[in-house]
């Protein structure tokens, strides 16, 4: 599996395990973990090897700027709500948030990370769809 397809399956799942366990009101261990590990382990990949993101080439001024603050910012609330949370599977707890209240703030976060894409790609006309979306759909965007 390429590093592409890797981080588009994690963006895609994380996004699925957050709302399940949201929806399971965090009482499901299983899905806590599930979220903990695959969260994790999409930041892996952007530490390791970098982020596979970018402001793209119609995006201007100020938000070209925060692009990327603003996506390292969501990786940082991703790491925090996914160790949190996995944490909180295992028995234990960390400080700070409760791991709901991170999950609630990510899912807030997620919401406007996905107006702000849908905006690019129809306002702008650059696209950021087809960068995560499976190949399968792109004949739909």
């Amino acid at each position: 599996m390429t590093r592409r397809r890797a981080t588009i399956v994690l963006h895609w799942l994380v996004l699925t395990l957050l709302l399940l366990a949201l929806a399971a009101g965090l009482e499901s261990a299983a899905l806590n973990a599930a979220f903990g590990l695959a969260g994790l382990a999409m930041v892996a990949l952007a530490v390791i090897f970098g982020l596979m993101n970018g402001p793209g080439p119609k995006l201007d001024g100020a938000l070209r700027a925060a692009h990327p603050w603003l996506s390292r910012g969501m990786y940082a609330l991703l790491a925090w709500a996914s160790a949190s949370t996995l944490a909180a599977a295992l028995g234990t707890m960390l400080p700070g948030p409760s791991p709901r209240d991170l999950m609630v703030t990510l899912f807030a976060a997620s919401a406007l990370h996905a107006i702000f894409h849908l905006w690019r790609h129809t306002a702008l006309g650059d696209g950021a769809l087809r960068r995560m979306t499976p190949k399968s759909l792109h004949g739909m965007l």
